[in-house]
């Protein structure tokens, strides 16, 4: 059995290489902790705020090869301005490895 150092001490966040041709490159993707999940779905709010959703879960996500963030939260308004189909996939991933499933997006999107 685990004990409580050996749970905080585990490092289990992953790191995924996503390429972006579009780009000319590649990017790391990083899941979100489970605060920074809480977070995002909080900034979403109960009156279903979508403005920009994909570009604000990437923002959150890119990452250099130590899982440190790129970019800020107020690089999302400039990353929604990017390719969509790029933004979209890049979401995706985000998603995947933060356990967002299909029915959370569809619950956080009110549909």
């Amino acid at each position: 059995m685990l004990d409580r150092k050996a749970i905080l001490a585990t490092q289990d966040l992953d790191i995924r290489q996503v390429d972006v041709p579009e780009w000319g490159g590649g990017v790391a993707i990083r899941g979100l902790t489970a605060r920074e999940r809480d977070l995002f779905e909080a900034s979403i709010g109960a009156s279903v705020n979508l403005d920009n959703l994909r570009a604000r879960l990437v923002v959150l996500t890119l990452c250099d090869d130590e899982g440190v963030r790129l970019l800020k939260d107020s690089d999302a308004s400039k990353l929604g301005e990017k390719n969509a189909q790029v933004v979209d996939r890049l979401f995706e991933v985000a998603r995947q490895m933060s356990g967002m499933t299909d029915q959370d997006v569809k619950e956080l999107e009110g549909n």
